[in-house]
């Protein structure tokens, strides 16, 4: 796939409040400081389009980018910030789960894991969440280039083997970098892919 036109259409706090064009979206979300806006901006080629931070739980709102005129990205708050006051959290959560559950025009959720660490209870416990209410994702491993290739291989392998004891396959999985580029061809692909099927 390549990316002609990449544009930003609104920001939300409710779901009922998305575009209703009816066009399919795929939808990015992670921990805080995962890497969610480098990787939109890489996918798109546009470089400011999603705004990064040094300071985590910078996206607080639905974002929407009509990519191609086709179809949409959507940038999801992130989850586990725990720097907001308990009602923020809250609001926070309500608004990822109402988009989730609710947006019928999400053909799949991207949900973003950094390569450099260890099963995260939080992103098992959100991905088992994923998997109860019948929600279509795959996995983003993101930072791939800051790991030797034998100790990613490894933290990969660890992943995999640790929801494989909960799961009897395995979502798609792809391992990106925004600095290098890499997974951008694959990530892509992928939607065209589920974009010609629909």
């Amino acid at each position: 796939m390549v990316i002609t036109s990449a544009e930003f259409v609104i920001s939300n706090s409710r779901v009922n409040k998305c575009p209703t064009t009816g066009l399919p979206e795929y939808a990015f979300i992670g921990r805080s400081n995962v890497g969610k806006s480098s990787l939109i901006n890489m996918l798109t080629g546009r470089k400011g389009l999603a705004m990064t931070s040094q300071k985590p739980g910078k996206t607080q709102l639905i974002n929407h980018f009509l990519i191609n005129k086709d179809w949409y990205l959507v940038d999801l708050p992130g989850y586990g910030y725990a720097r907001l006051s308990r009602d923020g959290r809250d609001g926070l959560r309500k608004m990822i789960e109402d988009y989730i559950l609710e947006r019928t025009e999400l053909v799949c959720l991207f949900v973003l894991l950094d390569s450099r660490l260890e099963p995260q209870r939080i992103d098992l416990e959100f991905i088992e969440w994923l998997g109860e209410e019948g929600i279509p994702f795959a996995l983003v491993f993101t930072k791939a280039d800051k790991l030797s290739k034998g100790k990613l291989a490894a933290n990969i392998a660890a992943y995999k083997e640790r929801l494989l004891q909960q799961w009897e396959e395995l979502p798609p999985l792809f391992i990106t970098s925004s600095e290098a580029r890499m997974g951008r061809d694959e990530l892509l692909s992928y939607i065209d892919g589920i974009n010609k099927s629909l």
